[in-house]
């Protein structure tokens, strides 16, 4: 208990998006956080380390941060595979809110047995370890909040830690931090689902209708199955709602084979690697779907299948990870930055009420040359001009007020 702690206790408590924030992700731990707890447990490690996978992602499965970390316990892409969780175009087993636990929980024993300290070790959850093992070198002190009172650690993994605590000490205490009567906790159901083992690259939208279940609710109980096809190169045990076991098993055909490809028919001539560009689909898997290499040359009405299926929209959810825009780490740094800029300049810049003279921006300025060349103080400018640089910065061609 310290005040960093209390900090976030009263963020959770008091402030009403802090409140509503905490209400929606301990409703959601319903679903999932019991079993989460006993498979932590099971493998000798503290049960309130679920709290970890609030504190990351609201218990989302779905969940995505602006460096890729997904799934519930937000692993990077190396440090799942790392762990034993499989990533690739079919299946991301980081979504996978049982066996993403019994990473998570293996990867934390793992930092605890080398830091010897559970809030170092969240720390390096957070920051990785070669950095939490940095900043302990730097500062000589095991401590982490001696630690967190330097500059070296990113205000997330320096907030990271106490927050944690404050969400396992408001958790365990509910009604005393005021979560009852109408402000009661409403937890989702646990989330029950028996097993079948289906073929490999089996259609999942054939299996939810041959066992009558919706194909959004047989999604969400794989979240971990990219595509609309189960992985191709063995069978699988496909998760399904209880009661539902028996339906496909009573089944005396099954032929759920994923079939149903959407076509393109080449134009002129073409490859796969034009595919790759019109369509964004690797072309590893394009070359695997049509059993030919990407450097073939395709003479004109060759059809090429698409791993789309037929009737479905190329910009299903499902394909999110085709179609949304990455931003690079670099450019969403320079954006956090100049943001950053903005909200200095706002707290401690003058306007200028009745601009009387502009400047016309030319190629190659910045707001800091303006400045110099003007001899008008940054942050006079950018409040003066907020309208313009609240949504980019300058352009050659803009007129800035100056005075």
């Amino acid at each position: 208990d310290n005040a960093k702690v209390q900090k976030w206790i009263r963020f959770y408590t008091k402030n009403r998006a802090g409140k509503r924030a905490f209400m929606i992700h301990a409703e959601r731990a319903g679903q999932y956080a019991p079993i989460m707890s006993e498979i932590m447990h099971q493998r000798g490690l503290p049960r309130d380390l679920i709290y970890v996978s609030m504190a990351e992602s609201g218990f989302r499965n779905d969940a995505r941060s602006w460096a890729s970390a997904v799934g519930p316990w937000q692993f990077m892409k190396f440090t799942g595979k790392k762990f034993g969780l499989k990533i690739n175009w079919e299946v991301d087993q980081r979504r996978d809110p049982f066996r993403a636990t019994v990473a998570a929980g293996d990867y934390l024993k793992y930092l605890y047995d080398y830091f010897k300290d559970w809030r170092l070790a969240w720390g390096g959850y957070n920051a990785g370890e070669g950095k939490m093992g940095r900043a302990i070198k730097r500062y000589k002190t095991r401590d982490f909040w001696k630690i967190s009172r330097g500059r070296y650690l990113r205000s997330e993994t320096k907030n990271y830690v106490p927050k944690i605590m404050a969400l396992a000490i408001i958790g365990k205490n509910l009604e005393h931090f005021g979560f009852k009567g109408k402000d009661a906790i409403k937890f989702d159901n646990l989330t029950e689902f028996e097993t079948i083992e289906v073929p490999a690259k089996s259609d999942m939208f054939k299996i939810a209708g041959l066992i009558g279940v919706n194909k959004k609710k047989l999604q969400s109980l794989n979240p971990e199955i990219l595509r609309w096809y189960t992985p191709t190169t063995s069978s699988y045990k496909l998760k399904v709602p209880v009661g539902k076991k028996a339906a496909w098993d009573g089944l005396a055909v099954n032929d759920v084979k994923a079939k149903d490809y959407q076509t393109y028919t080449i134009k002129k001539w073409g490859t796969l690697k034009h595919m790759n560009r019109m369509y964004k689909v690797p072309l590893d898997e394009l070359e695997k779907l049509n059993g030919f290499s990407r450097h073939k040359k395709l003479g004109k009405g060759f059809v090429i299948k698409l791993p789309f299926r037929k009737g479905q929209s190329k910009k299903d959810p499902m394909y999110a990870d085709l179609y949304f825009k990455k931003r690079s780490w670099k450019r969403r740094s320079r954006k956090r930055k100049y943001n950053k800029i903005i909200r200095t300049a706002m707290r401690k810049g003058k306007k200028i009420s009745n601009p009387k003279q502009f400047y016309t921006v030319k190629k190659g300025d910045t707001l800091w040359t303006v400045s110099r060349r003007t001899g008008v103080a940054m942050n006079t400018i950018i409040r003066s001009n907020h309208s313009l640089l609240k949504r980019r910065m300058i352009r050659s061609g803009d007129k800035l007020v100056i005075r």
